[in-house]
This record gives structure tokens, C-alpha cells and sequence, in this order.
């Protein structure tokens, strides 16, 4: 079974909709785990800032019905089918890697292009599966974090009261 890592961020009542969304994740994969969350300014638009977090989870489901399951979440958090791209949102769930698959399909592209540009994506990624070898760089997450230009691109650790229910879910350890 592939390793499937997954995108979540809002800022729209991010908290609330962020609990909402780690709930349907463990429903949805059982055995989820979740990074720390982070806050971080709006990227491509003006807006509040966002709070993200990454989701790792086994599964023997198809990709395409990974991300029909996630814009089933998106959806359940308040996100209308056709959301534009580069506007605030309640829910945002992108599938940043599907094991080694590398894809260039309409709607599924894997590994996610912006992944190696994002912080909000890459960091809490490299918290949860350092270890994990992206499958188009041939370096590990965490090397592909430690020459990420981390300064430009800060990244704020949500405190641990607001987060709700992802807290007890995440593996021993990661309160680096």
C-alpha cells in the first residue's frame, strides 16, 4: 500500500474548519497522522493568513479516489466545487505524494509541482516523513528541508490549545 501525504490548510475559521477536516481524515484512513500545525501569510493573494498542516496515511485506494475523498472533506468544510484558486478558503486539501507515483494527469498531478516551493507544504511534510525520498528529486523531504530557504518563507507553530483533536493523534516524538 502506498504512503499518501496530504496537504490541509484554511483561513476561513481556520481552526474550526482544520478540527472539522482531521476528524473526516481519520474517519476516511484510519491510522492517519498529522504533522504540527502552522500559520503563514496568504501566498499568490491578499488575505488572512493560513494555518496548514500535513497528513500522512497508508491506503489501497486509487489516487483519483483519494482526491475524490478529499473534495468530499473540502466540501464538508464549506468549500464549493469550482473554488477559486487564489482566494481565501474554508478547507484546502491537496495529495502532495502518492508513494513513488509521478503523474502528470489533469487534476492529478504527483508529485505536487509547488511542493518544493512551498514552506507550508514542505515543512510540516519533512516533520512527519523526513525520511520519505521524493520520487522525481532523488533526495530525502528532510534534505530537500534543510536547503529549503526557510527565512523567506517563515512558518509560525500554532499553539497546541487551539488545535483541537489532531493533537492526540500525532506520533510520539514530533513536539520537536
Amino acid at each position: 500500500m502506498p504512503d499518501v501525504y496530504v496537504a490541509a490548510g484554511s483561513n476561513v475559521e481556520p481552526e474550526r474548519h482544520l478540527a472539522l477536516a482531521t476528524e473526516e481524515l481519520e474517519r476516511a484512513f484510519p491510522g492517519v497522522r498529522f504533522s504540527r500545525w502552522y500559520r503563514n501569510a496568504a501566498v499568490g493573494f491578499e488575505g488572512e493568513d493560513f494555518i496548514n498542516f500535513v497528513a500522512g496515511f497508508t491506503t489501497e485506494l486509487p489516487a483519483r479516489e483519494v482526491r475524490a475523498r478529499l473534495q468530499q472533506i473540502e466540501a464538508l468544510c464549506g468549500r464549493p466545487p469550482g473554488a477559486p484558486r487564489w482566494a481565501p478558503r474554508t478547507m484546502d486539501l491537496d495529495i502532495l505524494l502518492y508513494g513513488d507515483q509521478v503523474s502528470d494527469e489533469p487534476g492529478l498531478r504527483l508529485p505536487r509541482p509547488d511542493l518544493l516551493k512551498r514552506a507550508y507544504m514542505l515543512g510540516p511534510l519533512a516533520e512527519l516523513a523526513p525520511e520519505v525520498r521524493h520520487p522525481t528529486e532523488g533526495l530525502t523531504i528532510g534534505e530537500l528541508w534543510e536547503r529549503f530557504d526557510r527565512a523567506a518563507h517563515p512558518l509560525i507553530p500554532v499553539p497546541a490549545a487551539t488545535r483541537r483533536r489532531s493533537d492526540r493523534r500525532r506520533p510520539p516524538g514530533s513536539d520537536r
